[in-house]
């Protein structure tokens, strides 16, 4: 061979070595990424106790009491089949369980849902809308629609009771447009999606009692598949019908006395529970970069099915070893690693057994170098058996346990003995019955969740405590700006009170970090309240003498006058989301100034001291004329995201498919600019009065219809469109233009336009 034959040879042989190299460490990072393991960075949920918040989540897990309680008496279907005789055909002999405070309540407003449409929302909708908006708030993400947050959504819900009150058997009257949307599993998961511009995967998941943990599982694989940046992952159960509760106990699965009393010798059932969870989930790496609020990692989750089995609904030992080991090599862990698990442990006397029998062959005696016993509980005996939520309620749990390194009492002196059918003597797992340390014998806070279906579907899930970078000192003294805003004036008070309690001992640190957060971590609203201080004392004295602005309508340009000392302002002030137009001419030498409808504030000045305060007060006035700020910029070094800030104050009303129509609406708010009515054409404003009574009459408005709000904004859709211009053309014979209705301009302006077209037909009044 010729030496430039060899030569050539060679350098196709390095190239081609080079390549596969490549391809080997693409292959690699690959495996890495369906691998990586992922940061709960936010959670929300509604459980029995009237508990609102992971904090009184966790005061209520390390307490002694259970939530139950008696059938409210908002819920005259169950209390009707209650016979406490077990034998009774058509009955329930139940009648306690885990029930939540308030399912009616809702702030349609808030999320543009009119109140029609509201009342036709199952309940279970409408909480995981509050939990996600939440969750996200917690997270420090910043909802705007407008943006398509790359966020996929992915809901656990199984019961679908509510919608069966539009239509008895022998009536479907009641049926309207909203039977569908409103009871659809899809659309719980699609809803949140749609609500918040969500561009990701949005899907609602039904395998029975393992629905939510299914949902995590479903999560986890499209995020490390790219699929999405954020996932929200959640479930819901709400007791509503006596059909399933009859059902159940036919089949004698529920306990008597409505508890489920895991792992004891008592266990005879289990006890039924309503509950709402909801976290935000994304890559560690990702969360970390953003500065997210790390809870804890998820490091591994597996699915799998019992197949032939015992029965249909009879949980399998090997099923449940399997789906544990899965989870495990997804999450590269040892066996031993695992310190306590969240047991399904739904207190019946042949699922307990069964279960710890397959969490000992797995993480207990059958694992080696354990260095204690696995620890395991089920807050099912506490707040009930959330079935399709009891995945969430339980995985919110662990979070908990792992951030604190504390392991709640699974059961009190009071739950009597262990399950006899169990042998405790021989297995390598025990159930504390009092609260302790996560045991120092464990290298890694690590703790798995089981959640079992009766479909035959089973989940498993690993999660590992993260151990954040220490709170880093803030320099004191620095001028903070702390913006607020909110749907309504109500709200921005309420906000504005719970964050002033928190500002009024804060040091420098918290100070810096809560307005990053809310600065930075919360969706603009049109009600605002934007103060500055140095303290957190002066901030909360600020906010309590602040006075709120509205701001609608188009977001203010401002103008710059600046002096060559000073070029990089522009750019700072764009990176701030302002829309900047540099003006001609410029202030005295050093100066600089911004201008906006007919509003000049200095930025600059001799002293440079002054400068920081300057900005703030600048800031703080575009705020409250509109402007729709990106503030991260001004993050104080040091300063993180919090994630145990106030979140949104909702302003709930009853929305439930009892109540009927109010027989008159006040059309529009009073006071409002421009109103309805008040031109020089009589004829004109008689018209414009009837359209505006017309729409509130559709929509089912039970307060008045904000004037300067856009159609889509009150809650309006096609539906309501179709109703409100055949309720217009049944009065004035005239077709309206409905293609209007969707137009970014206020209810004023679109009545306006309305009443003019019906004019120009011919016609002059209402009759």
């Amino acid at each position: 061979m010729e030496p430039d034959d060899l030569r050539k040879l060679m350098e196709d042989q390095l190239r081609l070595s080079r390549s596969l190299k490549a391809r080997v460490r693409e292959l690699e990072e690959a495996q890495e990424a369906h691998r990586a393991p992922l940061a709960v960075v936010g959670t929300a949920l509604r459980l029995p106790g009237g508990l609102t918040t992971p904090e009184a989540y966790w005061e209520f897990l390390l307490g002694g009491a259970d939530a139950l309680g008696p059938i409210p008496e908002d819920r005259p279907g169950l209390r009707r089949v209650f016979d406490p005789r077990p034998d009774r055909p058509g009955s329930s002999y139940v009648d306690r369980a885990g029930f939540l405070a308030d399912v009616a309540g809702f702030d349609p407003a808030f999320f543009g849902i009119s109140q029609r449409e509201a009342e036709a929302l199952d309940p279970q909708q409408r909480l995981l809308l509050e939990c996600a908006w939440e969750a996200m708030e917690r997270a420090g993400i910043a909802v705007r629609r407008q943006d398509r947050l790359n966020a996929g959504v992915f809901v656990g819900i199984m019961s679908a009771e509510y919608v069966e009150r539009m239509a008895a058997p022998d009536d479907k009257t009641g049926i309207d447009p909203y039977y569908g949307t409103g009871g659809g599993h899809c659309m719980a998961a699609g809803r949140i999606s749609y609500v918040m511009g969500l561009s990701g995967p949005a899907l609602s998941c039904d395998t029975a009692c393992s629905s939510s943990l299914v949902a995590l599982h479903l999560a986890a694989q499209s995020l490390r598949r790219g699929e999405c940046r954020y996932a929200l992952v959640g479930g819901a159960n709400l007791v509503l019908s006596p059909d399933l509760m009859v059902s159940l106990c036919q089949n004698r699965a529920l306990a008597p006395d409505g508890r489920s009393k895991t792992f004891t010798a008592a266990a005879d059932g289990y006890g039924r529970g309503e509950g709402v969870g909801m976290l935000v989930l994304m890559r560690l790496d990702q969360a970390e970069r953003e500065g997210r609020p790390v809870l804890a990692v998820l490091r591994g989750t597996a699915v799998n099915h019992d197949g032939a089995s015992s029965g249909l609904t009879v949980p399998s030992g090997p099923a449940q070893q399997e789906v544990i080991r899965a989870a495990l090599a997804d999450a590269r862990v040892a066996p031993g690693e695992v310190g306590f698990v969240e047991a399904h442990g739904t207190g019946t006397a042949l699922g307990d057994p069964i279960e710890v029998g397959a969490l000992d062959a797995v993480l207990g005696s059958g694992a080696a170098g354990r260095a204690a016993p696995l620890a395991v509980g089920s807050v099912k005996s506490r707040i009930g058996h959330l079935e399709a939520a009891a995945g969430i309620a339980g995985l919110i749990k662990l979070v908990l346990m792992l951030r604190h390194g504390r392991i709640p009492a699974a059961l009190g002196a009071a739950d009597g003995e262990l399950n006899p059918l169990i042998p405790w003597e021989r297995v390598a797992v025990t159930v504390p019955r009092a609260s302790e340390e996560w045991p120092a014998a464990f290298e890694r806070r690590i703790g798995g969740i089981s959640a079992f279906g009766m479909s035959g579907t089973n989940a498993h899930a690993l999660l590992e405590a993260y151990e954040p970078e220490p709170v880093a000192t803030v320099e004191p003294g620095r001028t903070e700006l702390l913006v607020l805003s909110a749907r309504s004036a109500e709200s921005l008070r309420e906000l504005a009170g719970s964050v002033a309690l928190l500002l009024k001992d804060a040091d420098a640190a918290s100070v810096a970090s809560l307005c990053h957060t809310l600065n930075t971590g919360r969706t603009p609203f049109e009600h605002r309240l934007a103060v500055t201080g140095r303290t957190g004392a002066e901030l909360a004295s600020a906010l309590t003498e602040g006075r709120p602005s509205v701001t609608r309508g188009a977001k203010p340009t401002v103008g710059l006058r600046v002096t060559a000392d000073h070029p990089e302002l522009a750019g700072r002030l764009r990176e701030l989301g302002l829309r900047i137009t540099e003006l001609p001419g410029a202030p005295t030498a050093g100066y600089a100034q911004l201008e906006w409808e007919g509003q000049v504030l200095p930025l600059v000045t001799d002293r440079a001291d002054r400068t920081p305060e300057l900005l703030a007060t600048a800031l703080a006035a575009l705020f409250l004329a509109g402007a729709d700020l990106r503030l991260a910029a001004l993050r104080a070094p040091g300063a993180r995201l919090l994630g145990d800030l106030p979140t949104y104050p909702f302003q709930r009303r009853r929305c439930w498919i009892d109540e009927r129509p109010v027989d008159a609406a006040v059309p529009l708010s009073a006071g409002s600019e421009p109103e309805v009515g008040g031109s020089d054409d009589p004829d004109r404003d008689l018209v414009e009065e009837f359209l505006a009574a017309e729409l509130a009459t559709v929509l089912r408005a039970t307060e008045a219809l904000d004037p300067q709000r856009t159609y889509l904004e009150v809650g309006g859709d096609s539906f309501t469109a179709m109703q409100f211009a055949m309720a217009v053309e049944r009065e004035y014979q005239v077709e309206l233009p409905v293609e209007e209705f969707t137009e970014e301009v206020p209810l004023a302006t679109l009545f306006r336009r309305l009443g003019e077209h019906i004019l120009r037909a011919g016609q002059e009044q209402p009759r």
